[in-house]
């Protein structure tokens, strides 16, 4: 299934970058929506099967393919809405509908691959795609955002490869030359420790790109920034999850060595650095679109931690990026509707947004108290775990400097959404603020209701699926 799906996917992508007619547009945007649908209930039908060779459809494959279809329909959907209200051009439109189409795609398989080189892949088409996004606008700006997303990135994925190449040596002194994750697996015990620890060094850093954290948190901060909202949204959220999938599978190979504990070590000060930085941005920032992001880089920092935690933490970690990333596309989506009706980024610019919106502004309080893991948030449950689980393994200071961080954050968070949905703006011509249809903010409150239903109420296939996915690291 995953070769017809990507021959199709590809076909459409390339279909629609050529394509000028709207109605045709509007069709193959449909029809890639019906083959992703149908590709993830295959996959899921299909678990454990290898395919291709090198793809397999694991439990955490799974649920982050399910979550990005999820998100998937919607981004499409206001990314038609976006179109439409920037009177795009047919040529703008077609590179950004195959861009956006091919995004999805090699994030979707990504998550599948069960070979590392593979993966590397995949994410440098996800490099390519995203690259295309941020560059959408055609400005200084967006020209700015690009060259450094692609910059950083490719210093990104040239330490993976390297990475790659240390993982090779080890397995050639092992006895095999398959880079499965299944075959390492297997071997991990017997790798020569020195060009593991290399390799992870290499590895670890390399995705941080992705998932946003310390030290190359920065390639995301400006896509997220620069790129029309619904592809931020994808960039914001699933895009970090492919992050998230390359290193939780060299974290389970180096769980089976006796550089596990030095691993775990390396990962809790990237993850605490992560959450300080996202700390210092989020108290003086005043973009809102960057304070979405310092946001999330946040939340890549406590899942990280959880997963250097270990015990209830490995749980944690997964159910908080799949929570985190139906929460924060709402918040993207939702953003396009504060542009339109302020026309700027600025939290100095935008206020009493209750009076020009008040669906919209529904969707950003709610929103809000679920990103900041407020009861009911899904999110209170998993960072609830995280911090039990550092209980639990004795890591205090972290659990205290961690706490107090989140403090200072939701603070700097709460200052500038109420400042968002309540102070009146000054200087504000009202007299223009077009109507937004309270439909259209739909998606976002069915998003958001997931996330809550999910952290409180998870249904049994769901915690399945998660305790498979972490069932071979060590508890």
């Amino acid at each position: 299934m995953i070769g017809i799906y990507l021959i199709i996917a590809f076909f459409i992508s390339g279909t629609l970058f050529f394509n000028r007619n709207t109605k045709i547009n509007n069709l193959l945007l449909i029809a890639f929506l019906l083959l992703q649908c149908i590709f993830t209930v295959y996959e899921y039908t299909h678990l454990r099967v290898i395919e291709l060779e090198y793809f397999k459809p694991d439990a955490l494959g799974i649920l982050l393919l399910i979550t990005l279809t999820i998100v998937a329909i919607p981004a499409i959907y206001y990314s038609h809405l976006y179109i439409t209200d920037h009177h795009e051009n047919n040529r703008s439109r077609g590179i950004y509908c195959s861009a956006i189409v091919m995004l999805i795609t090699a994030i979707g398989v990504a998550y599948l691959s069960n070979h590392i080189a593979v993966t590397w892949i995949f994410v440098e088409i996800t490099i390519l795609s995203a690259s295309a996004l941020i560059y959408h606008h055609r400005n200084e700006r967006s020209l700015e955002g690009t060259w450094k997303y692609v910059f950083i990135c490719a210093i990104s994925i040239t330490l993976i490869f390297i990475g790659i190449l240390f993982l090779s040596m080890a397995m050639r002194q092992a006895g095999s030359t398959d880079l499965t994750f299944n075959n390492l697996l297997v071997k991990a015990p017997v790798l020569n420790v020195f060009w593991l620890r290399l390799s992870f060094l290499f590895i670890f850093t390399g995705f941080t790109a992705k998932l946003g954290l310390v030290p190359m948190y920065t390639a995301g901060i400006d896509a997220k920034d620069k790129a029309p909202a619904p592809a931020g949204a994808l960039f914001a959220t699933v895009l970090m999850n492919m992050g998230f999938v390359g290193i939780f599978r060299i974290f389970i190979i180096i769980s089976h060595t006796t550089i596990f504990t030095w691993a775990n070590n390396v990962m809790m000060i990237a993850a605490c650095l992560t959450v300080f930085v996202a700390t210092v941005y989020m108290v003086k920032v005043k973009n809102i679109k960057r304070m979405l992001a310092y946001s999330g880089i946040e939340h890549m920092g406590l899942v990280i931690i959880g997963l250097a935690a270990g015990g209830i933490g490995y749980y944690a970690a997964i159910l908080h990026i799949i929570l985190h990333a139906l929460v924060k596309s709402s918040f993207f989506f939702q953003f396009s509707q504060v542009y339109k009706v302020f026309q700027s980024k600025s939290i100095y610019d935008v206020g009493n947004y209750f009076k020009y919106n008040l669906t919209g502004a529904m969707v950003i309080l709610i929103g809000f108290i679920c990103a900041t893991a407020m009861p009911p948030s899904g999110m209170f449950v998993s960072e609830f775990m995280i911090f039990s689980a550092l209980f639990k393994a004795h890591q205090i200071a972290v659990l205290v400097l961690v706490m107090i961080l989140l403090t200072m954050i939701i603070w700097a968070f709460g200052k500038n959404i109420f400042k968002l949905l309540f102070t009146p703006v000054e200087d504000f011509d009202d007299s223009h603020v077009p109507k937004i249809n309270p439909w259209h903010s739909s998606f976002q409150f069915g998003l958001i209701g997931l996330s809550i239903y999910l952290g409180l109420n998870p249904p049994l296939q769901f915690v399945n699926l998660i305790q498979e996915a972490i069932q071979n690291l060590p508890h």
